[in-house]
């Protein structure tokens, strides 16, 4: 599996090694021995599913208690996908790093605990499936605004993004609660 590096160095994307002959294609999109390499000792104890139309734009979500690390990768459609760094300690605080994961790359992007994620569906249609090191917390869970003028994420919009009623109330990222 390659590792490509983003510019916040614990976000990773994984680059599997991917075989194909005419019956269709095979790899593996987890390796615990692999993912230690790279220091992710975490242990997985939940898996989701996400089914979302064009356009639809999910997040920019985070647990405050319980944070959880994920796993994300798209078994059909593609996505934008953005991680933005909550830890105060972190050189990278209040900075966010993007990128377009597809059934087509079968790229898989690492984000840590720590970290608040979203994505925008780019296709007519996407899944996306992530793995989460702690369960999910609802009491626990917040929101920033997706279009939060100080985080300036260059989301790839071609009009207004489809948005829950919990994503157009995000708060603004200098009111957002953070990690240290």
């Amino acid at each position: 599996m390659n590792v490509i590096k983003t510019e916040i160095p614990d976000v990773l994307i994984f680059d599997p090694k991917v075989f194909v002959d005419d019956r269709g294609f095979f790899f593996e999109s987890f390796n615990q021995r692999d993912a230690s390499d790279y220091g992710i000792n975490k242990f997985f104890v939940q898996d989701n599913h996400s089914h979302s139309l064009k356009d639809v734009l999910r997040g920019i979500h985070y647990q405050v208690e319980q944070p959880q690390g994920k796993l994300v990768r798209v078994v059909s459609g593609e996505i934008f996908d953005v991680a933005v760094d909550l830890r105060t300690s972190s050189p990278a605080f209040g900075k966010w790093v993007g990128a377009i994961l597809s059934a087509d790359n079968k790229q898989i992007m690492w984000i840590p605990a720590g970290f608040a994620h979203g994505f925008l569906t780019l296709s007519d249609s996407a899944d996306v499936l992530y793995k989460a090191s702690d369960y999910y917390a609802p009491q626990f869970e917040r929101t920033i605004a997706w279009d939060d003028k100080d985080l300036d994420i260059k989301w790839p919009l071609g009009g207004a993004p489809i948005l829950s009623a919990k994503d157009r109330s995000g708060v603004p990222f200098r009111d957002a609660e953070t990690y240290p």
